[in-house]
């Protein structure tokens, strides 16, 4: 417990201040607050994931606080990480376990509408991490509300991104929730501590000090982290990667897929229709296997800093090539600018954190109606992580072969036209330089 490392003080003085030395003042009003908020908290919801930092740190909120933790975890497709989570969480100290089915949310509502507004942050990254955060701290204050707790707790660092989505989402839906942030004020100053911790109290995590790597997988991607990664100069070791094939290593032959859209979602690949989860884990084994997804990023993060992250996002690396391709032929050539210097909003607001932000809602409205006639199909060609449009068609169309084409005999378009469209257009061109 805290209060035998850091003997309560109940005065404040400025003679007793001054006999503290250097440094000291801070760590003792940061452990008093700790101490203070602890009288107030009874239960505590943690987003609980079974890995080093919320192993570490669900044994700590009990030590802390002295009070019951409750661990949640959301299914969003970390697949076999689920596997023994409740008897290790009980052993650690839960009173129980909540282990939530977010799939088809995570992907229809949250992937979909990052597809449906081609969000790309910096221009690169899909966005994987950013877009699971929002569903899981909204389940996190659903089952907060149930179990009558005081406060919910995360896993995110004081350096991150993940922390301001998480906490964000939390006081959008439950204004008056106690947050702790362990990261933020605990004794450990790194991974290795962590590791120390748990090894002293029989915790078992799969980390260690030689591979301390932070990887988080989801449906839509897996990201990696830490150790020899934070050098942004080392190449990612090649067995780190989990949802995809090397290029080098990926299929020799071709492949050839036709994927179908219906109001900018996808529902078909190969003209077999599929729910959105079965499509999503279909297209990420496809695109896996010809070695499609890997981002090796250095991006800038809401709190300030640069970060070197390696994704894997095989499907939905597919899904953004192939989902221009549709709205090349579908969309108002003024809508579609439009809709795009909104991608750029809605890609910085998911990464910062705000999709329950009023402007958000109002940003998701308009790509909604931006994608009405979005429907159609998508031929694609896959090989050696390329993914190569070679077709689209759609019923809604805006391309009109009989206009476009050198062989004009039926006279759908009059290019004597043109000639009046470019003086006009050249008018205040030559105006500077008429005398």
């Amino acid at each position: 417990m805290r209060e035998k490392i850091f003997p309560e003080k109940t005065q404040s003085s400025k003679e007793e201040k001054t006999a503290f030395p250097n440094g000291l003042i801070d760590r003792w009003i940061a452990f008093n607050l700790i101490r203070e908020m602890s009288k107030k908290i009874n239960k505590v919801v943690l987003a609980y994931s079974g890995g080093l930092d919320t192993s570490a740190m669900l044994l700590w909120l009990k030590e802390t606080y002295d009070c019951e933790v409750v661990c949640y975890c959301a299914d969003v497709g970390q697949g076999e990480e689920l596997s023994g989570l409740e008897e290790k969480a009980l052993a650690t100290g839960a009173s129980k376990l909540y282990v939530e089915d977010l799939r088809e949310e995570f992907v229809k509502d949250f992937v979909w509408t990052a597809v449906k507004a081609n969000a790309l942050y910096e221009g690169v990254y899909l966005l994987g991490t950013s877009l699971a955060r929002p569903v899981i701290a909204k389940k996190q204050i659903e089952i907060a509300q149930r179990e009558g707790a005081d406060a919910v707790a995360h896993g995110a660092t004081g350096k991150g991104n993940d922390q301001v989505r998480f906490e964000l989402t939390y006081y959008a839906l439950q204004p008056d929730i106690k947050v702790i942030a362990p990261w933020r004020t605990w004794e450990f100053k790194g991974r290795a501590d962590l590791i120390a911790y748990c090894a002293k109290h029989g915790i078992p995590v799969t980390a260690t000090a030689a591979k301390p790597y932070s990887m988080d997988r989801n449906l839509m991607h897996c990201s990696y982290e830490g150790g020899i990664l934070e050098d942004p100069w080392a190449a990612p070791p090649d067995d780190i990667f989990l949802l995809s094939k090397s290029p080098e290593k990926a299929a020799d032959k071709p492949e050839d897929l036709t994927l179908t859209f219906e109001k900018g979602e996808p529902v078909a690949i190969n003209g077999e229709k599929y729910g959105a989860v079965d499509l999503l884990t279909k297209l990420n084994f496809i695109g896996g296997e010809h070695g499609i997804g890997r981002v090796d990023l250095v991006e800038n993060r809401f709190v300030g800093m640069k970060s070197r992250g390696i994704y894997e996002t095989p499907g939905v690396t597919i899904l953004q090539t192939a989902h221009p391709a549709l709205e090349s032929i579908t969309m108002d050539r003024e809508v579609m600018r439009l809709r795009d210097t909104l991608g750029v909003k809605f890609a910085e607001s998911v990464y910062n954190g705000f999709w329950f932000a009023p402007e958000f809602e109002i940003l998701r409205l308009m790509i909604d109606q931006t994608q009405e006639n979005v429907s159609g199909d998508v031929r694609l060609k896959l090989y050696k992580g390329n993914v190569i449009v070679t077709g689209r068609r759609s019923p809604y169309s805006l391309y009109k072969q009989r206009i476009v084409t050198f062989e004009d005999d039926a006279g759908a378009y009059d290019q004597h036209d043109a000639e009046g469209f470019i003086k006009l257009q050249a008018l205040r061109l030559r105006l500077r330089k008429m005398e």
